[in-house]
């Protein structure tokens, strides 16, 4: 009972986590970050998305089992290692999924229905999206507009229409990026272990790559100094924050070409040093621009 336990908790990934620290954009740049009742209420919503999201990592396991095996990494998750049982992670998944999104509902009512949306995308994801080429890196990205969306509706203040542009684009940018470390480190089994990285190439992910990335900067880059960011924060110190998301860029293509890295953007962004120190100044520094006046 206490290694299934342990193996649950272990398949809940913990690491991936990090993706939904998005949700705490809207409250970051809405200048309400050092406000307790907004705080609060999206850190809940910070640990139900999460607890939610655990449940669909478990789904996807269930459902993408026999392929994993053959996947150097996955094959030493607990339940294609057959260390967890496909019933028990079936329980847990439907137990972590509907907690979630019943809680979410009594939290917010439009946080709820966000919650379950991503919920449906995702499903619809595993047992489809994830087989058409091109369309199978936007679906993620949308998992993370909608991370962003549900941040601004638990706090009750409208989605910034360049943040929503900032993030589709850099999550495009680590979604490509993911693809490519697929066909590289699969080989020759990268169409096995997921069919849509045949329709993929390291030369065509590598021009989609360039034109998510020169956007992600210049969308960025141009958020900074707009009439609306300026008026919002009454400064036009933004800008001062670009070269920390040039350099964040640069040095995840560099991880991923000369490191041969970016199969898993959380990991990278928790164990690499110098990226995570410049995450940490570009959030430091941010916050200072917008509330140390």
């Amino acid at each position: 009972m206490n290694n299934t336990l342990g193996y649950i908790v272990a398949s809940m990934r913990f690491q991936q986590w990090i993706k939904n620290l998005f949700i705490f954009a809207a409250l970051i740049f809405s200048a309400n970050l050092f406000n307790y009742p907004d705080v609060l209420i999206t850190l809940e919503g910070f640990f139900i998305f999460c607890l939610t999201a655990s449940g669909v990592y478990l789904f996807n396991d269930i459902v993408d089992i026999e392929k994993d095996k053959l996947h150097p990494i996955k094959s030493k998750r607990a339940l294609p290692s057959g260390k967890l049982s496909v019933k028990n992670a079936i329980v847990a998944s439907v137990l972590f999924l509907f907690v979630g999104i019943f809680v979410s509902f009594h939290l917010k009512f439009e946080f709820g229905i966000v919650l379950l949306g991503y919920v449906v995308i995702n499903i619809w994801y595993t047992y489809q999206l994830k087989r058409v080429v091109i369309l199978d890196v936007m679906t993620i990205a949308a998992g993370f507009v909608l991370r962003v969306i549900a941040g601004a509706v638990l706090i009750g203040v409208p989605s910034s229409e360049w943040l929503i542009i900032c993030t589709i684009l850099l999550s495009l940018f680590l979604g490509f990026s993911k693809r490519r470390h697929e066909i590289k480190i699969l080989e020759n089994g990268a169409n096995t272990h997921r069919p849509v990285l045949q329709h993929y190439s390291p030369y065509f992910l590598d021009q989609m790559i360039g034109i998510v990335t020169a956007t992600t900067v210049m969308s960025y880059a141009l958020y900074t100094i707009s009439d609306e960011t300026v008026h919002k924060f009454g400064t036009k110190h933004l800008i001062y924050t670009v070269p920390f998301v040039l350099y964040g860029i640069f040095r995840y293509l560099y991880l991923v070409h000369k490191k041969d890295e970016g199969g898993d953007p959380t990991r990278l962004a928790l164990t690499d040093l110098p990226l995570l120190f410049n995450i940490v100044l570009w959030i430091i520094t941010v916050t200072i621009i917008i509330y140390g006046k």
